[in-house]
This record gives structure tokens, C-alpha cells and sequence, in this order.
């Protein structure tokens, strides 16, 4: 009866849905329309098809002239400002002389997924192959765009990974149905950003194609972290987007049944004309990208000269379930490698994750790790509930707290929504009128409330939270104190796929978006995924070292050894974690009474599945409080910490609403989650 009635139901959803598939013939039909409305002509007739000569892209051919087989040298550049990452981004698809693959999980059509996609339809009318490769579930959101692009130019080929129904855009009966019919299929998303031009320099990191991931949003914009990687380890970059291109469950574009529907409706549509919220903006990174001295100042002399450089990727094998009797090639690439770097681990391990929950195996490692007689000392930066965009992940991070800390030895810093010293452009940060040029002076007033209602103050050093002075000779973005400014009054579209979330099935928002917080401003959530291993080993990747990265999503990352490079990703991560833009997490003060009896009953409310309502929880976080006896920040062991920092609560600056209960309540009654986040 039970399978009875879930066919029944899933049956009903799927009428619901609109979800008529095309027949075969209907398939064939649409995609010979696409084949037959698509350009064929070329702009260029020059062997290097016109392309824009770049600095950047010349580090690739210095670096395969100084390469031998047995001794690859790379150049590697930290990619830490959206804004700047965009302008790299479009520099190098301007330079490609031959072909660019793009792959990504989210790609949005706001003003900086727009820009990317004319640069890409530019660069095939000269005659590049453009190849894009999009996760379903956050494929542009437009049936008639995704036409247009089907049908644009015999260079430009689009494809959609996993798709649910065949379908390029799902409603909510769809997700609901995806839900009761193959809820592991559809869970089973490409992870992977990479960005390969003319198989010779790749970007790969946490950014996807959306105006948030470059400091573009006025509301919400992440701290994210990519690299770009110039020599031979493209190649193999080149080769893993291969097998994803090739993969049975990427479906061209034009075969979707929602897309191949719109084209036999209305046969191939043109690009709709772009309509950018902020053009002063576009014209300016555009500016930017053909500016040589520009790109030479910002990505070629921070770049460091490295030696062999790793690109682990998972294979679309890892959604069949499959192994292989071939090393490297199994269901699972990129967590072995990494869980094998952290467990060589000497001295130190910095681990910078959005969403800080532990698989079991991943708690194994960490435990033991802290069993050694001399265990390495491991540093966490992750979100705070006030900053984070995944509030219910969040929720499990919090439950787990005092495991984390006491049982894994974590030395944990919680990312504030409205950070004093983020390597972000602040004038990006609020809207302008529309045809107006940005303020030559960057504006002090763009994030969050003031300085002093932010809690953070500027403060001492100590090993953990202080980068060490950054070397004069790199660009360092201009921090800017936090002011509250007003704007026009404008509203910013809320997504439904806002950055890496998954949609509600009951209703037209996301069940997962940034909460409610105390003051109004544009604020920033942490999306960086990276680890730095002893300062000799740096690792950038798509990685959230947690269990939906493990067990679900296909990921990708960089692992370069050198000291160098090393050094400079941990002094980013350390910058992230100073008091001006991190919360320290530590043990409460102990009560003068009754406080092994309130560990005791915490602990066991922490093992519950269910009902852990114990409200006293063993950690909080903690401000730091620079005097004349506190100058400088303090580690959480520290016996005088809790004379210089004081207790901000377990959420700070976040509205006591609907979202904070919603986070106490999967913090009670979630741990059955875990497995899925």
C-alpha cells in the first residue's frame, strides 16, 4: 500500500509539474533547429584568432618552455578580491587562442554572469571553441537565454549536467518528485569550477558565475578564494572537463525538454539585449581586463614560481557508484588526496570551510590526529549563523561545538557578517544610479552598521590570528573602516539558488538563505575553500571538507607544495580570522558551582539525535578586548583569555526571529542530516 500510494503521489507531482517529455523525434527536431540557426561565421582569419595579448596568459608559455617531463614548473597566483577574479576571468578569455572549457555549478544571468557570457560568445565568433558545462540544478534560470545560447554560433556548445526530468528549469513539484522518485540522483551534483584556456592556464577555487562571488552584490557577497595555475597541470584539468563533457548524464542544451520545447515553439530566439543594473561597473572591469600594466600589477608579479602542482578532481563516475582497478580513477579522487595531507600533518593544519560538519571518517582523522603525542595544531575558519548562507548546516556545526573543541582540539573562528579588513572593493558594495562613474576615493561607509557596533576592534598579534606583514611587492586590497550608510532604497532580488543552497519544496524561496541580522548593510558570508598543511603545502579547491562534498557532489582542487605559496595562502586564512573580522569560539567561563554537572548533562544532550535542548551549551563566541593588560589577541588556552575577551553569545548579531528558531530546532532534532550536508 505504502508504494502504492508514493506512485500514486509521485505520479500526481509530475502531472502537476508540466513535465511533458519530447519524443525522440521531437529531440532530433529542436536540436536540428539549434544546429541549422547557429552562425558560422568567423570574425578573425588570424592564426591567434585576434586574441588579446596577455601577461597573465604568457606565464603559461613561460611556463612549459621551463617545464620538463620530469620537472613541470607552474606559475600560481592567489585570487583573493571578486572584483579582481572577474577581471581575470575575462582577460583570459580573451587571450584564448584555441579553446575554452568552463564548468560550474551555479551560473546566474546577473550583470557579472552576463558579462562572462558575451565574452565567451565574442570569443567564439573569433573562432575559439567555447565549451560550458552547468549543474542542472543552478543552470541559467531562462528557457529562451538557454535557446538563444543552443543556437548562437557553431564554436559555442552548452551542456547541462544531471538534469532532473530532462529538464533545464524545475518547479517545485519537480524537486518534490525528485525528492520521492531518486532522491540520491538528484542530490548527486557537479561541485567542479574550473575555467581551462587552450589547455595551457586554468582558474579553479569556490567562485561560481554570480554577481555575489565578485563583490557586485549590494545585500549579500562572499569571501571566496581562487587560483590561477599556468604550465603543464592544465592539461590535466583539461582532460578531467573532458570526461565530464563526454559524461552520459551531460545532455546539450538543445535537448532538454523545456529548451528543445522553446525552440520548436518558437524556433531559435535571439540573445536578448543585456541589461546591466550597474554598466559604470561593467565598463570599468572590462577597462580593466585590457589594461596590460593592470594585469601585470595584479596577477603576474604576485605570481609565485612552483614546481609540480597537483589538480585532483573527482570523476562523473563518483554519481554511479563505480571503482576502478586504475589508481586514481575510482568514485573518489579529491577526499583521499586531501585526507591524506591532512593526516601527514606535523605541526599544523589551517582549514578554511563555509560549513563546518564533520563526516565520521573525517572525525576519525581529526581524533587521531589529537592522540599523537605531539599533535599538530589545527586552526578552523568557518561562518558564523550571522554570516553564513546555509543557516541549517550552521545549526549542525553548532550542535557539535563542544566535540570540535575539546574531543578534535579545534581551534575555531567564526567569520562576522560585516567584517572590518576583507579584501573587497567597498564601492561595489551599494547600488548607484544607473550611467554614474564609481567615486574615485573608496567609500568608508558601504558595511554593515559602525565600527563600533560591528565588535570589532583592532587588537594585538598571536600565531594564530595576525598575518605576518604581507610583502610589499604584492597588491594588497585597501581595507576600509564599516559606517552605516543609506542607500537608494533599492531592492536586490533575492535568489532562489542563492550560492550553493537547495530550494524549499513548499514554496517559491530558498529554505536556506542568510538570516535575519541586528543592523542593516551589505554584509559577507565565507565561501573559501582551502587548506594549508605544515606552511608547505597550499590547497585551493571546491572542497567544503564535509559530508556532501564526500558523499554527493563531484569536487575539484589544487595542491601545490611550495613554502612560498604556502605561506601566503595561511596568511590569507589568518587574515580572515583576526578579531576585526572573526569571532573567537571557546569554552564558557566555568560557573563557580555545578559545572561538571552542567558539562555532564550538555555532553549527553549533544549525543541525542533527538531532543538536545540543553540550553547552556559548553562553547560560545568570544570578542576580543585590546588594553593596556590585553595587547594583543590571545589564543582560547590561554590562561588570561577570558580577561580579554568578552562573551558575545552563541549568535551573535543575529535577529531573535523564525531562522534563530529554526537553527535551535535542527540543532535539537537534525543530527539525522548530517550524512546529506
Amino acid at each position: 500500500m505504502n508504494s502504492l500510494l508514493r506512485v500514486l503521489l509521485l505520479a500526481t507531482l509530475l502531472l502537476g509539474s508540466g513535465c511533458a517529455s519530447l519524443s525522440h523525434a521531437e529531440r532530433d527536431r529542436a536540436a536540428g533547429i539549434a544546429s541549422q540557426a547557429r552562425s558560422q561565421v568567423v570574425d578573425c582569419d588570424k592564426p591567434d584568432r585576434c586574441a588579446l595579448d596577455s601577461p597573465l596568459r604568457a606565464l603559461a608559455g613561460d611556463a612549459f618552455s621551463q617545464s620538463t617531463q620530469a620537472a613541470p614548473r607552474h606559475y600560481a597566483t592567489i585570487l583573493d578580491e571578486g572584483e579582481t577574479t572577474l577581471v581575470a576571468r575575462l582577460n583570459l578569455i580573451r587571450s584564448a587562442t584555441r579553446s575554452i572549457d568552463l564548468q560550474t555549478y551555479i551560473f546566474d544571468k546577473d550583470d557579472s554572469a552576463r558579462l562572462v557570457l558575451d565574452e565567451l560568445l565574442a570569443a567564439a565568433r573569433r573562432g575559439v571553441k567555447v565549451r560550458v558545462l552547468i549543474d542542472q540544478l543552478s543552470a541559467i534560470s531562462d528557457l529562451e537565454i538557454l535557446a538563444a545560447l543552443a543556437s548562437s554560433h557553431q564554436n559555442f556548445e552548452l551542456r547541462v549536467y544531471n538534469p532532473t526530468f530532462g529538464k533545464a528549469k524545475l518547479n517545485y513539484a519537480d524537486y518534490a518528485g525528485s525528492v520521492l522518485c531518486c532522491f540520491r540522483r538528484f542530490n548527486q551534483r557537479m561541485h567542479n569550477k574550473l575555467l581551462v584556456i587552450d589547455d595551457a592556464i586554468g582558474v579553479v577555487g569556490g567562485r561560481n558565475y554570480q554577481d555575489d562571488y565578485y563583490d557586485w552584490d549590494s545585500e549579500y557577497n562572499f569571501r571566496d578564494r581562487d587560483v590561477v595555475v599556468a604550465g603543464p597541470v592544465a592539461r590535466g584539468m583539461a582532460v578531467n572537463f573532458e570526461a565530464y563533457w563526454l559524461a552520459p548524464r551531460s545532455v546539450p542544451a538543445e535537448r532538454l525538454n523545456d529548451v528543445g520545447a522553446t525552440l520548436l515553439r518558437q524556433g531559435a530566439p535571439a540573445m536578448p539585449p543585456a541589461d546591466y543594473r550597474r554598466p559604470d561597473r561593467v565598463e570599468q572591469v572590462l577597462q580593466e581586463a585590457q589594461d596590460p600594466a593592470y594585469i601585470q600589477r595584479m596577477f603576474v608579479d604576485p605570481a609565485f614560481r612552483v614546481g609540480p602542482v597537483r589538480y585532483v578532481a573527482d570523476l562523473p563516475r563518483k554519481h554511479r557508484n563505480e571503482s576502478s582497478s586504475q589508481p586514481g580513477n575510482g568514485q573518489h579522487v579529491t577526499e583521499p588526496q586531501l585526507d591524506s595531507l591532512i593526516a601527514g600533518a606535523q605541526t599544523e593544519v589551517l582549514l578554511q570551510t563555509p560549513y563546518l560538519v564533520l563526516s565520521k571518517p573525517a572525525r576519525k582523522l581529526f581524533e587521531a590526529l589529537k592522540a599523537r603525542e605531539k599533535p599538530p595544531r589545527v586552526v578552523v575558519s568557518t561562518n558564523s549563523l550571522a554570516a553564513t548562507d546555509n543557516p541549517i548546516v550552521y545549526a549542525l556545526s553548532y550542535k557539535y561545538k563542544r566535540r570540535n573543541l575539546r574531543e578534535l582540539g579545534f581551534n575555531i573562528y567564526e567569520y562576522k557578517p560585516f567584517p572590518l579588513d576583507a579584501p573587497v572593493d567597498y564601492r561595489n558594495l551599494v547600488p548607484a544610479p544607473l550611467g554614474t562613474a564609481p567615486s574615485s576615493e573608496r567609500n568608508s561607509s558601504l558595511l554593515g552598521g559602525s565600527a563600533a557596533g560591528s565588535n570589532a576592534r583592532r587588537g594585538g598579534r598571536d600565531d594564530d590570528a595576525t598575518p605576518v606583514e604581507p610583502d610589499a611587492r604584492r597588491p594588497q586590497p585597501t581595507p576600509g573602516p564599516a559606517a552605516r550608510r543609506q542607500t537608494d532604497g533599492s531592492v536586490v532580488e533575492r535568489r532562489v539558488l542563492r550560492a550553493e543552497t537547495r530550494p524549499s519544496f513548499l514554496g517559491t524561496q530558498a529554505v536556506n538563505k542568510p538570516v535575519p541580522v541586528t543592523r542593516s548593510g551589505a554584509r559577507m558570508g565565507l565561501h573559501a575553500k582551502s587548506l594549508v598543511v605544515d606552511r608547505r603545502i597550499g590547497v585551493i579547491g571546491t572542497h567544503n571538507f564535509d559530508p556532501r562534498s564526500e558523499n554527493y557532489n563531484t569536487e575539484g582542487a589544487v595542491i601545490i607544495e611550495d613554502p612560498a605559496f604556502a605561506e601566503a595562502l595561511a596568511q590569507s586564512i589568518l587574515r580572515d580570522i583576526h578579531p576585526k573580522n572573526s569571532w573567537v569560539v571557546a569554552p564558557r567561563a566555568k560557573p563557580p558551582v555545578l559545572s561538571g554537572l552542567n558539562y555532564s548533562v550538555g555532553k549527553a544532550s549533544e549525543a541525542l539525535p533527538l531532543l538536545d535542548f540543553w540550553p547552556w551549551r559548553y562553547a560560545t563566541d568570544y570578542e576580543f578586548q585590546p588594553g593596556p593588560d590585553c595587547p594583543e589577541p590571545l589564543r582560547r588556552q590561554d590562561p588570561a583569555f577570558h580577561s580579554c575577551y568578552v562573551a558575545v553569545g552563541d549568535f551573535p548579531e543575529v535577529n531573535v526571529g523564525p531562522k534563530w528558531l529554526l537553527v535551535r530546532m535542527l540543532t535539537a532534532f537534525g543530527a539525522g542530516l548530517v550524512p546529506i550536508l
